[in-house]
């Protein structure tokens, strides 16, 4: 019975974890994802995720213990650079993306292919680009540090969420009525970047975007306001990866890819219901 293998699988630790931090980047994601879906840096979590691959590549040509000490400084440095220097910047927008996410991943296989020791190459950057596996490799430090951080993220949202609120309509008025765009700005790309790197142990390098534009998309198909929005994000996106997780772990397939086919699905749920109120309204 998939109950009962289920709840065998549940005594292992390293499917608690999962769940865990599952719940937790996902949560995260959806709240950042509603503003960066408004503000029109959709794309922004895939340029993100390839420029912490990049990353992960020289710490693991510098044979560093401890992986996040250069991921998380050099990912939150280009998204302060992506998001912050906006209008004065020579390369604008989605044009910066591209070239910083296309570059980072290019230089991070070239890097693993020319210093890597591993005998199995292709195995690690499929693993990295995709998270087929390292969801439930987690250990117990990793996960504490992703709950640390997944309450820091949070709280920032919670605290800020009028100001967020402000520059994500009108970033402009915002300034006009005293609100320091700047920091928020800085604030932003930082619990972005922060996001981004814990995601990929989720769902994997390539599929980052998924769980922070299909969550807000789906909502917004349905909900109309700006909390509406990102409460229903939020909890689509984190019944999606519990969903996307379980079924993994009972039917074998990789949890990154199933997580996303399930925010798929919601998506086109959503979108089905959308239609509904248009026909009755």
């Amino acid at each position: 019975m998939p109950i009962d293998k289920l709840l065998f699988y549940l005594d292992f630790p390293f499917v608690r974890y999962a769940i865990i931090v599952g719940v937790l980047v996902s949560l995260c994601s959806s709240l950042l994802g509603v503003t960066l879906v408004l503000k029109r840096y959709s794309y922004i979590g895939d340029g993100l995720s390839h420029v912490a691959f990049g990353a992960l590549a020289i710490a693991a040509v510098l044979k560093v213990t401890n992986n996040m000490l250069i991921i998380l400084p050099v990912t939150v440095a280009v998204a302060i650079l992506l998001l912050c220097t906006g209008k004065n910047a020579r390369v604008k927008g989605d044009a910066a993306i591209a070239m910083v996410s296309v570059g980072a991943l290019a230089l991070g296989y070239l890097l693993m292919n020319l210093f890597s020791t591993s005998a199995n190459i292709s195995g690690d950057v499929c693993t990295t680009l995709f998270g087929s596996t390292s969801i439930l490799t987690l250990k117990a430090g990793e996960v504490y540090l992703c709950v640390v951080l997944s309450v820091v993220v949070l709280a920032i949202f919670v605290l800020f969420y009028h100001k967020i609120f402000a520059i994500t309509f009108d970033e402009n008025f915002a300034q006009a009525t005293g609100v320091n765009t700047a920091f928020f700005n800085l604030l932003i790309a930082v619990v972005v970047a922060v996001i981004i790197v814990l995601a990929m142990n989720l769902v994997g390098a390539l599929l980052v975007s998924a769980l922070v534009v299909f969550p807000a998309l789906s909502a917004m198909r349905v909900f109309k306001s700006f909390f509406a929005v990102t409460v229903a994000a939020a909890i689509i996106s984190v019944v999606c990866s519990l969903v996307g997780i379980l079924v993994a772990i009972l039917a074998g397939t990789p949890v990154g890819s199933t997580i996303v086919a399930a925010d798929i699905v919601a998506f086109g749920s959503f979108y089905l219901m959308s239609l509904i109120q248009s026909k009755e309204a």
